[in-house]
């Protein structure tokens, strides 16, 4: 089985699994949970956590509905239920004599070189302390613009960063299906997806409830910064108990294999980025001579999209609008409107100072 040869595993939960229909904690499926958690721990794997439920439970603390908060009163009550949700992991997992600790994520945590990195070696420390991270979202002081929205990809987005091996995504569902399982009679489970374009070219469905706020498409994207990391993910039904157990034993999921990832850490940081600030849409020279690993030269660009500072991560589009590179742009959104097709000896009259000649070096580009 897959997570026989994991070392990392990180691990999902949705916040059906925590509550159920009723606004109840399921306080016996997270008791089962944790034997699941103690089991893999014996067999010397590091397990990371990243649980939802903190607004859920908060709801639940206050008496009020979710549907209805605005995102001012939903990061009080985030506040509150992030109390609540330790508790509840602290008294649960101490039964088991597993450690846990908090790590509070925002989207610029995981976008930002520096910070990325920061929260890697925090990860490692624990590991070495013998803890179980148990992360989140910081909702308390995220804004919509900055926040990542849903758990998948923010438990992708942490596979990536700790070199996990293995994402497990725990729902409400068994896995990803040919259509939207109910609702549809016929719909097949698919067992093994390799490639994202090809295998799920006729499959589309959302699966939203009312506690969580991830559909499938979310789940989706979590499954390509995985791929393009070089993680497997798994996407399994949580609701029974003992859901890690039953994925070994009755395989009944959906296995995302990872491409092989040669990328070093610099690069997978880049193409995993889930809010690149712009787009550049560049000639087919240019596109030819990305695939030789060449640098992206302000000559081959034809167009700007949006509005991006120097060092932000941007996408990088052929004529046809496909995306076909990504990268840190050397020059604002701005400079490149001045700059673009011209040659690089041009750059330093038409900007009025001498900087680069590569708009994107090939250091900071990943052809996708």
């Amino acid at each position: 089985m897959l997570l026989k040869n994991s070392k990392i595993v990180v691990i999902k939960i949705g916040s059906s699994l925590l509550v159920d229909k009723n606004k109840k904690i399921r306080k016996k499926w997270l008791s089962s949970f944790a034997k699941d958690v103690q089991k893999l721990k014996d067999k010397n794997k590091k397990v990371i956590i990243v649980s939802s439920g903190a607004i859920a439970l908060g709801c639940i603390k206050m008496n009020y509905n979710k549907g209805g908060l605005k995102l001012d009163k939903s990061q009080a009550i985030a506040s509150i239920g992030q109390i609540e949700l330790m508790n509840l992991f602290l008294n649960t997992f101490s039964k088991y004599n597993l450690n846990i600790s908090q790590i509070l994520l925002t989207l610029e945590d995981t976008e930002e070189r520096r910070r990325s990195l920061n929260a890697k070696r925090t990860f490692e420390n624990l590991f070495n302390l013998d803890f179980i991270p148990i992360v989140n979202e910081n909702d308390t002081i995220a804004t919509s613009e900055i926040k990542y929205g849903d758990n998948d990809r923010l438990a992708s987005r942490v596979a990536q960063i700790t070199n996990a091996d293995t994402l497990i995504l725990l729902s409400d569902v068994d896995g990803l299906f040919t259509k939207n399982p109910k609702i549809f009679k016929d719909a097949k489970l698919i067992k093994k997806v390799e490639n994202l374009n090809k295998d799920l070219i006729n499959t589309n469905f959302k699966g939203i409830n009312e506690f969580g706020s991830g559909g499938m498409n979310t789940k989706i994207e979590a499954a390509k910064i995985c791929q393009l990391s070089g993680c497997n993910m798994i996407m399994a039904n949580g609701l029974y108990l003992n859901p890690i157990s039953r994925i070994i034993t009755q395989n009944k999921c959906t296995l995302f294999i990872s491409k092989v990832s040669k990328l070093d850490a610099r690069k997978k940081w880049i193409i995993s980025s889930v809010s690149p600030k712009g787009e550049l849409i560049i000639d087919d020279g240019a596109k030819k001579a990305l695939k030789n690993g060449k640098s992206l030269l302000a000559a081959g660009i034809k167009k700007v999209n949006g509005k991006f500072k120097k060092g932000d991560h941007i996408k990088i589009l052929d004529k046809s609008n496909n995306e076909c590179a990504r990268g840190l742009c050397s020059f604002s959104s701005n400079e490149v409107e001045k700059i673009l097709g011209h040659q690089s000896k041009e750059i330093e009259k038409l900007l009025g100072y001498i900087t680069k000649s590569e708009v994107v070096h090939k250091d900071d580009l990943v052809e996708i």
